[in-house]
Parts: C-alpha cells; structure tokens; sequence
C-alpha cells in the first residue's frame, strides 16, 4: 500500500472527525496561546489535512465544546496525553474564533446560514410514502409507494436546498423531514418547502434517525438518535423535547455510533463502532481494546436489555511494541451499519468491520445474527479471515502497533438485506469492500452463494449499501481507491504503491437466488466540477466515478449517486439511464440563508425517496473526503421543481 489518504483509511467509517456530544465550557481567548497548541499537537494532521482528519475550516464549523470533548472523552483522547484543560480550551477558542463559519470554495470562510422558521407546525400525518428509517422493509431500501407518476422521475428539478456541515441521510414523513448533522444541530424541516419546524442543539450526530408512532411521545411520534458520544436520545418528533437519555453505550472513549438504531416491537437494536483503527496508529497507544456490538434498549424508557459483543475469544496481551507499549487483542469487528430485523425468526442481523490485531478472531469481517430477546449469538458467518488493519499500516511501513501480516481491510459498511424468494424460501444478502456479495442461509448462517462483482479495495466493492425490489438485489460498486489510482499513476502519482485491480465502479443488478448479474451499468464518464475545500484531495481535483452511496428503489427506478456528484434513476428492468442530475454544475441559493452553495460527492446512505420528491447530500456525508465540502447541501427534487 502506498501511505497517505488511501493507505489508511478505516473501516468504512468514522476516522478521527471531531464528533462529540456538546458540554459546557469555559470561555478561553482565541489567544497565540491555542495557535501554539495547534500548532505543537494539531497541525500536522489538519493544516493541511491528512487521511481523513478534518482540516482547519471544518473544524471552525465546531462548537469549541465538542472539540474539548472530544479531546478530553472522543476520538482525538489518545492523540491529547498530556495536554491541560487550558491547553484544550485554548485551542478550541482558537480554531473556532469567529464560529458559525466555515469554508466553500476552498476559499475563505463565510456564515454557515440563518434558520427560516416555518409560519406553522401542523401535526405529523403518516402517509402511504413515508421514509421513516435508515433502510425501510429488511433493509430493502425499497419505496414502494413513491408518490411519482410515470414519467415524472425525467422532471426531476431541485425545489429547495438547505445547507449543513456534515449531514446525514434525512427521514420522511408526511411533511416533516428529520436530519442530523456534524456541528451538533438536530434538525425537523417542513419536507415541501426546507422551512424549520425545530432545532435541537447538542445532538452530535451522523446518522439517520428513525420516526415511530410511540405512546411516550406526547404527539404520538417519537424520534429516535444515536449520537457519536455512545448514547442515544429520543425525542418528541412534533416539538423536539427530549424523551429519555440512554446510558452510555461503550467505555472505550473512541468508540461511537455510525450506524443507525433500529426500533423494531418496543425494542431499539443500536450498532456500536469505533475509531481505535486511527487511534492505534500512535505508537504509545495500547492497542486494541475495542469490540463491536449491538446493544438493545427499551424503547419507552431507554433502558439497556442486552448487549452483545461480535469477538468472543479473551482479551489477551499479544506483544509490545517498539515503544513500550502492551498490545493486546483481539480486538475490532465493529459494527458500521444499521442492524436488519427478522421477526419471524426473533433474530437481528448486523455485519461487522475487520480486525485491529494479529490476535486470531471469528468475530470480524462476519455477518451475524442474534436473539432479538437475549441477544444471543445464533451463528455468525466470518468471510474473510485475518483482516487486521491499522490506519497508516502497510507491508513496507510497519508502525509500532502494525499487524503481522496487514490485511486487505475488507470490511463490511452495509448492512443485510433479508429477501424472500420466488420459491418462497428466504435468504440473507450482504455485500463486502472486498467487491463479494453473498447469499446466505437466515436460518443457519451457511454460505448459499457469492459472487464477485467489483476489485475491491480499502475503499473498494460494495461500501454504504445496496437496494432490493421484489425480485433483483441492486449492488452499487465503489472501487474508489482502484479508480483514483487508474487517473493518478499515468501521471507519475500512483495513489497505492502496486496497481489494484480495474475499477469496476457502478452499478450492477444480481438475481438473489444465485447472485448471477443480471445486467450491469458503469458508471458513466461525465462532467463534474470539486468546488470544495478537500477538491484536490487524492487526484488533485478530478473527478472521482466511485458508485459508493447506498442507492434507493422507487417505481422501477433505481436512484443512484457518484463521488463525482452524479445522482441518476436506472431503469431497474435493463439498467438503462432514465435521468441524471450533476449536483455539482451549479451552486444553490439555500432555504437558510447561503447564496452560492456548492454541491460535492455523492456518499454515504444515498437518496431518501417520500412523497413524490426525492432527498440527497451532496458534499460529503461517507468515508471518502474528496469531493467533499465543509458545508454539505440537502437537496430536494420535485417534478419541475414545483
């Protein structure tokens, strides 16, 4: 591997973003003071930005609170030993003076916008065309009921856009739309018009929340978020009040929630991840503690039920490193995705992410499913085995906590779709970065099938997700790595330091009963414009085709974005393209006040399809910065635009 923003990617996930739940602080002068101490501890990794480390613009769009949180109980603690809370204070003041401002363009910093609140809030009425979770019906991600006409999906136009520091994907119903972000805003919209319903401040977050009739909720809607502090919230979905506060979820003070709960029959199945993968690139780090699991809690209260961890071997001391410190394992195996429920068998399924030591494993690289009542592992499926990875490892660049050997990174950041079959069985499908999707058995966990379909990389196959109708599986391929490289090597920049395999980025539709292609499209060569701060990241500023988002079915369309900012609707017969938007050849004036806003990649969870109108981040909202923007855009399609 060639070290750099590719080398040491992790996971499918979080690296080291400063994403922590708000507190309050001491106000500390934005004094030479905090430069000294970004400029002693922090500078090498964020001005200018390496890997994924956010740069000095999106750490401005912060709160100072969550920086010192996160220096103090996030992420960035293994990376702050020894610095005082005035230290951490001050570089907080520093970064952010003059906060609610951040960076477009690449150029200078501007105001992140003003709410526009909404003249009226009528209460939540669901409709047939909801998107009210991450993945809908077993993780389909399938709308049936999309409220478009034939023919409307080519009249597409953008109706409203509002911009967010880091958004995730939004959740729908009736005319109420819920999105979280990265500077800690937990929004409600009117889904018509961009308007603010309510803002709760302090909701440190990048996943979807989950809308579900709740009879704790005084609406009769409750809302349910998990935030990157290792705790989830529920809220009131009409007024925002919170509801319950769950426990912390996980001691290790780098772990968090990347993958959205799921409330399923009074229960709330909540994925836990970590980023000890670029923590444990410090050679002083004790690496590795972490271990994926799934926790389940109590909907009407909160309250923890279960919580089951994917590793099951003991945690042992391996070996220490050149620096003295005890390495340990095994650990990893987190869990990046959303859980997938199956009632009929009372079981959860989750996939999980590689392993961060030697120490051998069963529990990474593994689909797995419990006991919704217990949490008892029924089986679990490990595809991959030795996949141990550290952010910043490779064969010729061994760190002092690097594995022996370092694996290819081939984790799982999609969750499983449950499908019932023609034949009236049902089967299990999951996709991997490895490019290998699989076919297996619910009920005993076996491999029924696979099939490779893309090359595979860090950042490689099938990344956030894939969509199912009633009878094709639709596989979005990313390759990003192996697509960067192919436009970086002839120019004497080669991003990996040995040629990958071709970019097979796309997207492709498989039978699910065997995992034979049914038809495949690549992702097309267009025009594509990065106008964003990370714009020269990786193939200095040309256009990556990677297929990573999680596409979205509705009415025999197949909706599907690319890092170069495309969002196109696939014919979901024949794969042909029924439309295509360029998010990135135009800026938009935004419903919060930004004029000029421009749009980036397309990652992350996809499009949100609900009530005739369909919802996508454009900037940034995946593992892959470049093509990102500071300021994401949400925006909004509607027939005409109208």
């Amino acid at each position: 591997m060639k070290l750099g923003l590719w080398g040491v990617v992790a996971g499918a996930g979080v690296g080291a973003a400063l994403l922590a739940a708000s507190g309050a602080i001491a106000q500390a002068p934005a004094a030479t003071g905090g430069e000294a101490v970004f400029s002693a501890r922090c500078k090498a990794c964020h001005d200018p930005a390496v890997e994924r480390a956010p740069n000095r613009a999106a750490l401005a769009a912060y709160r100072p609170e969550q920086i010192v949180d996160a220096l103090t109980n996030g992420v960035m603690k293994p990376m702050s030993a020894g610095m005082t809370d005035a230290d951490k204070q001050a570089v907080a003041a520093f970064l952010t003076a003059g906060s609610q401002q951040t960076a477009r363009r690449g150029g200078p910093t501007g105001p992140i916008g003003v709410d526009q609140k909404c003249a009226a809030n009528p209460p939540i009425r669901e409709t047939g065309s909801d998107w009210a979770s991450v993945g809908l019906e077993a993780s389909h991600r399938h709308q049936r009921n999309s409220g478009l006409k034939a023919g409307e999906a080519a009249k597409l136009k953008v109706k409203w856009a509002f911009a967010l520091p880091g958004g995730g994907m939004p959740t729908v119903v009736g005319d109420w739309l819920f999105t979280t972000n990265r500077n800690g805003r937990f929004y409600a919209l009117d889904s018509k018009t961009g308007c603010v319903r309510w803002m709760v401040e302090g909701v440190g977050s990048r996943t979807t929340p989950q809308v579900a009739k709740s009879s704790i909720s005084p609406s009769g809607w409750a809302i349910y978020e998990g935030e990157r502090n290792r705790t989830v919230r529920a809220f009131d979905a009409e007024t925002g009040k919170e509801l319950w506060r769950s426990p912390v979820l996980e001691a290790n003070p780098v772990a968090g929630i990347t993958g959205a709960p799921l409330v399923v029959g009074g229960q709330v199945f909540v994925p836990l991840t970590s980023g000890e993968e670029g923590a444990g690139r410090q050679p002083n780090y004790p690496c590795c503690s972490f271990r994926g699991s799934l926790a389940a809690l109590d909907a009407a209260t909160g309250k923890l039920q279960w919580q089951t961890h994917v590793i099951n071997e003991p945690l042992m001391p391996i070996r220490k490193s050149a620096s003295g410190a005890q390495l340990q394992g095994p650990a990893g195996g987190a869990i990046w995705s959303a859980p997938t429920a199956d009632p009929k068998r009372g079981l959860v399924y989750v996939t999980t992410g590689d392993s961060y030591t030697d120490a051998p494993t069963k529990g990474a690289d593994a689909v797995v499913a419990m006991d919704m009542k217990t949490g008892q592992i029924r089986w679990s499926n490990q595809v991959t085995e030795r996949d141990n990875f550290i952010m910043g490892c490779n064969e010729a660049n061994k760190a002092a906590n690097c594995p022996t050997p370092v694996g290819p990174d081939f984790d799982f950041g999609a969750s499983p779709i449950l499908f019932h079959l023609a034949s009236g069985k049902d089967i299990l499908l999951a996709g991997q970065k490895s490019g290998e999707v699989y076919g297996i058995d619910p009920d005993k966990g076996t491999t029924l099938w696979s099939r490779k379909v893309g090359s595979g990389s860090a950042l490689g196959g099938v990344e956030w997700g894939m969509a199912a109708d009633d009878k094709r599986l639709y596989v979005a391929i990313a390759d990003t790595i192996n697509a960067a490289d192919e436009i970086m090597r002839p120019k004497g920049a080669p991003v990996w330091d040995v040629p990958l395999g071709p970019a097979k980025s796309g997207l492709y539709a498989l039978d699910p009963a065997t995992g034979n292609v049914i038809w495949s499209a690549p992702a097309p060569k267009a025009p594509c414009h990065y106008a964003g701060e990370r714009a020269g990241d990786l193939t200095k500023g040309e256009c990556v085709r990677a297929q990573s988002a999680a596409p979205s079915v509705a009415g025999g369309l197949v909706f599907s974005g690319t890092m170069d900012g495309w969002l196109r609707a696939y014919d979901a017969t024949t794969g042909k393209i029924a439309w295509a938007y360029s998010t990135t050849a135009q800026t938009y004036d935004t419903t919060n006040g930004i004029k000029g806003q421009p749009g980036g990649n397309i990652d992350g969870l996809g499009p949100a399809i609900a009530g005739g109108m369909v919802y996508v981040q454009s900037g940034w909202q995946g593992a892959a910065r470049t093509g990102g923007n500071t300021v994401n855009v949400l925006l909004a399609f509607s027939p005409d635009g109208k």
